[in-house]
């Protein structure tokens, strides 16, 4: 049987831009005010009224989300966090950057979360926090991680670049932790271009989060002096991490029909559920019926995985492992062998696409293809 056509070229990643996009950015641009506005504000707004996320604070980037939140958690010098090693650098990267030490738990081989029975063993006097990063979009165990986090005195952060839209419990990912970040990245479920956003349901921690994300300074309680200068008095370090209304306007088009296409992504992972289900060499990764996935990969286990990646290859579909254990880089003081879950999730993860593009005759195709061996 001949190769469909629209299998030349199966990508794992695309960018989905809304429709709307060109005329909200031109309206911007028209404007030439394109720094922080009334836009990001009304971006804030509908974070909270789509994904109910909690005093959402736009920022420039994810990785910004994240340093931020270690930074108004006062994590310092000699203080460790501990977080997963099934992450991108970044996750690591925001806790390094403060002085502070990246702890490395074990992971759930069968999704790729923090191990909540891996964590205890690891909390010292120094640990500060917990980094919960939702692999994939799937919620970690967030019940147990915040018993830990209560009975030990620790602050809780979410990495949710990967889990805008997603729920634990019934609850929206983005107004549970002390802390959670969001990434909205050219290839995640809801692009600004660039950006990120960093939510805290405390909303005296809230407040804290919008001054420091621009340079320390309280916009709302500095007023302009008659010879043109904001009164301030700056107490702390802050950063330059706040959003553009230009990123702001792209994202608030983007927004647009944000639940159906999350509800559409579900589709096409049950799609590959089902077909996937009884493949051998294949093993499919854990879903409780207790949380909802935001679905920004579909990934699971392989046998001869590298047969398995060349095969697909073959037939124009890309695969990919993505992100090996980031505890491996010397920076983070290199590869631990006692995570043994990690050490077999680098040895066996892989993932196929997964986006908003994707049709489900190109989600057959790649069932079909997978069917046929490696």
């Amino acid at each position: 049987m001949a190769t469909p056509a629209f299998a030349a070229a199966i990508p794992i990643f695309n960018t989905f831009v809304h429709p709307s996009a060109h005329d909200r950015v031109a309206e911007v641009l028209t404007t030439t005010f394109l720094s922080e506005g009334k836009l990001v504000k009304e971006f804030e707004s509908r974070l909270t009224s789509d994904l109910g996320m909690s005093n959402p604070a736009a920022l420039n980037s994810g990785t910004s989300a994240l340093h931020l939140a270690v930074a108004v958690a006062g994590i310092g010098p000699g203080d460790e966090v501990i977080l997963a090693p099934q992450t991108f650098i970044a996750s690591a990267i925001a806790i390094v950057q403060e002085g502070a030490t990246p702890v490395f738990a074990d992971i759930q081989y069968n999704n790729g979360n923090i191990d909540p029975a891996s964590i205890e063993s690891r909390i010292t006097s120094r640990t500060k926090a917990i980094m919960a990063v939702h692999w994939g979009g799937y919620p970690c165990d967030l019940d147990e991680i915040h018993a830990l986090a209560r009975k030990h005195n620790l602050v809780v952060i979410e990495d949710a670049a990967h889990a805008p839209g997603a729920t634990y419990k019934g609850r929206a990912i983005g107004s549970i932790s002390d802390y959670t970040c969001f990434s909205f990245q050219a290839i995640k479920h809801l692009t600004t271009g660039d950006g990120g956003a960093l939510c805290c349901p405390d909303s005296a921690v809230a407040t804290e989060v919008f001054r420091r994300r621009w340079f320390g300074i309280d916009r709302a309680h500095s007023p302009v002096s008659e010879i043109g200068e904001r009164v301030y008095d700056l107490t702390d370090v802050g950063y330059k991490y706040h959003m553009s209304d230009y990123a702001a306007a792209l994202g608030l088009a983007n927004l647009e029909g944000f639940q159906e296409r999350m509800s559409y992504r579900r589709q096409l992972v049950q799609q590959y559920q089902q077909g996937l289900q009884n493949v051998a060499g294949v093993t499919l990764f854990d879903h409780k019926d207790d949380r909802e996935s935001a679905h920004w990969l579909f990934g699971f286990h392989v046998d001869n995985r590298l047969e398995f990646i060349r095969a697909l290859k073959a037939a124009g579909i890309a695969s990919s492992v993505i992100h090996d254990g980031i505890d491996k880089n010397t920076l983070f003081g290199g590869k631990r062998e006692e995570l043994v879950n990690q050490r077999r999730f680098d040895e066996t993860q892989i993932h196929v696409p997964l986006h908003d593009a994707l049709q489900p005759e190109q989600v057959e195709y790649i069932i079909d293809t997978i069917k046929k061996g490696w």
